[in-house]
């Protein structure tokens, strides 16, 4: 690995938050300089990071561009190589090639634009809806993680998370969610999700306008999907003065395009403000993200 290669700082401390003590950071250099060997690969740009993985840009032996992605190998990312490969590149970064041993991964390269950078909230919606509704329209291969069991765990942690709360209508909330989901755990769905396609998830690209990456693959149904877009560009929905409104205009326009039942989607989408606020009160909080309540509110009338 060249000299000059140094592990972003911020990568190391959001490592350091989420996982704690941990060697992978410490031996991130020499996975890096081995990859870039075995692949035979030549760096040729700044690195990039997200939350977890760190993406070297890389010319490949036959002059063509990609980029290296090295990660920990967890629950949450173990997924995305098979995932990926089930896609074959319709709407999502295309797969190079995979490590299982290390979880590293070359992709194709994409530019760095997002789907953040369209101003039109709606039309950026309707983009990434057109995303959706094609990575969900594939059968999830066997081996990924099931809704179905992330919805039991749910209910399970749901007492717990109640006590912690203060506030008593803000425990009466995540109950009702939780009656929901018990309604339809039952019939979970068995679609590959992305699990996290929001707006900073989508890159323009030169064979598609846009595609997906960094997915979390789930078997399930499309209706967990779609609360990365309803609560994403929250300033936008603010901005319209009808939050409730606005929650349920996008709404209305995701689950027209997916051709999903009204009804079911919403009991979905409240599942999935149950699980961010689970996630929320296994961190210590104990009051809501006053987003997953407004967004969760607005969706109560429409489901089950």
């Amino acid at each position: 690995m060249p000299s000059a290669f140094v592990v972003p700082a911020e990568l190391a401390a959001t490592h350091r938050k989420i996982f704690g003590a941990s060697t992978w950071i410490a031996e991130l250099p020499g996975l890096a300089e081995q990859r870039l060997a075995a692949w035979d690969l030549r760096l040729n740009g700044a690195a990039r990071h997200g939350m977890v993985a760190l993406v070297l840009p890389v010319v490949r032996a036959d002059g063509s561009y990609a980029v290296l992605k090295l990660q920990p190998v967890t629950d949450d990312t173990a997924g995305e190589p098979l995932g990926l490969r089930t896609w074959a590149g319709r709407g999502a970064v295309r797969l190079l090639a995979h490590d299982p041993a290390s979880g590293s991964m070359l992709l194709e390269r994409l530019a760095a634009r997002s789907l953040s950078s369209v101003e039109d909230d709606l039309a950026a919606l309707r983009i990434l809806t057109g995303l959706l509704a094609r990575l969900s329209a594939v059968p999830a291969p066997p081996g990924l993680r099931r809704l179905a069991d992330i919805a039991a765990a749910m209910l399970t942690a749901v007492p717990g998370a109640c006590a912690r709360l203060a506030d008593p209508a803000q425990r009466r909330l995540l109950e009702h969610c939780a009656g929901v989901v018990a309604e339809l755990c039952g019939e979970s769905g068995d679609r590959l999700l992305h699990w996290d396609l929001h707006y900073d998830n989508v890159l323009a690209a030169q064979r598609e306008p846009w595609l997906a990456i960094d997915p979390q693959p789930l078997a399930g149904d499309p209706g967990f999907e779609l609360m990365p877009a309803l609560d994403n560009r929250w300033d936008d929905v603010v901005a319209t003065g009808d939050v409730a409104a606005a929650v349920r205009r996008r709404f209305g326009v995701m689950v027209e395009a997916l051709g999903l039942e009204r009804q079911r989607a919403a009991g979905w989408t409240l599942g999935r403000a149950l699980q961010n606020c689970l996630w929320d009160v296994e961190d210590g909080q104990t009051t809501l993200n006053e987003v997953q309540v407004a967004v969760a509110e607005a969706l109560v009338p429409l489901g089950p």
